[in-house]
């Protein structure tokens, strides 16, 4: 079975690190077998296997390697993982590495893995790492659609790609969410610290899909032009489809990356006005208790020229002054927006 079922819909991997071995002939699926007899394994003309592992011990892997031939690079890479998405043509098999992505709804972040599938005439083996999503609807799909399996490793290499992707988009639509309520609360007050922090959060989760998607359009480039039987001329047609599904995902993201870079903009020049408002305020009100301490400070000299507390009507006088002119400078720095 593709992994355990447990109690809430998940599934559980084996703790061998071997998730389902099959054997395929015409489409359909001929035998399972387990992993300790791959060695031993015997194929009929137009059979091939199936193998799907999920961070495999290292001697499982050397003994699929000694039965399939599998390149001794492409082995070390699948056993350390943390490879760029890539596409490797050997002899007689190919290797290709994409990165997994997909939307983890009750942590509310993205769950990012590593699948390597090694393709050759006779097999497909996929080996993941990290918390990526269970091959099991792969799987099913292809064994409902026989016709489409019969087309050999190449198909399933289409398939594999296929779902990768797919799940993608999921994560793509909750980025677009994020960016839209981005925007309704950077214009919905004062800008706020922790609405730059959400910036600067996203730009760094849209970097990271970036760098997961952008080197998936030279894989499939790669792979719609390689000169392998492998993958006929007919699955490649399949891979163009994938290939346009990366093409779009890549502009979303440019899209979202530009309206996240132009509302880090916006947020930076609601704080620079906010600063020039108060800055403002903050000048108008010195200059309007400025009048009043220079007339006092003025009043206050030991001199006998203008009117003073000896004088009935002198500290009336002053008052009013102090009121007058007070009130003309907040009438002008009202008119003007200062206040």
């Amino acid at each position: 079975m593709e992994g355990a079922v447990v109690p809430g819909g998940g599934e559980v991997e084996r703790t061998d690190g071997v998730v389902r071995c099959g054997v395929y002939g015409e489409g359909r699926l001929v035998r399972e077998f387990r992993p300790d007899e791959v060695e031993a394994l015997v194929l009929a003309p137009g059979e091939f296997v199936w193998i799907g592992l999920h961070e495999p011990p290292p001697e499982l892997l050397r003994r699929i390697q000694k039965r399939f031939g599998l390149h001794e690079l492409a082995v070390e890479d699948a056993m350390r993982a943390h490879q760029r998405p890539k596409v490797e043509e050997f002899e007689d098999s190919i290797f290709v590495v994409v990165k997994t992505a997909d939307w983890n709804e009750k942590k509310r972040v993205m769950n990012l893995g590593e699948t390597h599938i090694f393709v050759g005439h006779d097999y497909v083996i996929s080996v993941r790492h990290g918390p990526s999503l269970p091959h099991a609807p792969v799987r099913q799909r292809a064994e409902a659609a026989p016709q489409l399996l019969a087309k050999g490793p190449g198909y399933v290499l289409y398939a594999l790609l296929d779902f990768v992707v797919d799940n993608y988009f999921p994560l793509v639509d909750e980025l677009e969410e994020s960016v839209e309520q981005l925007e309704a609360k950077l214009f919905s007050g004062p800008p706020k610290p922790k609405i730059t922090r959400r910036i600067y959060a996203l730009r760094r989760e849209l970097g990271g899909f970036k760098r997961i998607v952008l080197p998936l359009l030279d894989c499939l480039h790669k792979l719609m032009r390689i000169d392998s039987r492998i993958v006929p001329d007919d699955v490649r047609l399949y891979l163009r489809d994938v290939y346009d599904h990366v093409v779009r995902l890549n502009e979303s993201t440019d899209q979202l990356r530009e309206i996240v870079h132009s509302a880090l903009e916006a947020n930076l020049a609601l704080i620079s006005v906010r600063q020039n408002e108060t800055m403002q305020m903050l000048a108008a009100w010195a200059a309007i208790l400025a009048v009043p301490t220079l007339i006092a400070g003025v009043w206050g000299m030991n001199v006998n020229v203008w009117p003073n507390d000896q004088t009935w009507w002198g500290f009336g006088a002053i008052l009013l002054l102090m009121a007058a002119s007070c009130s003309a400078l907040w009438l002008r720095f009202r008119r003007i927006g200062w206040l």
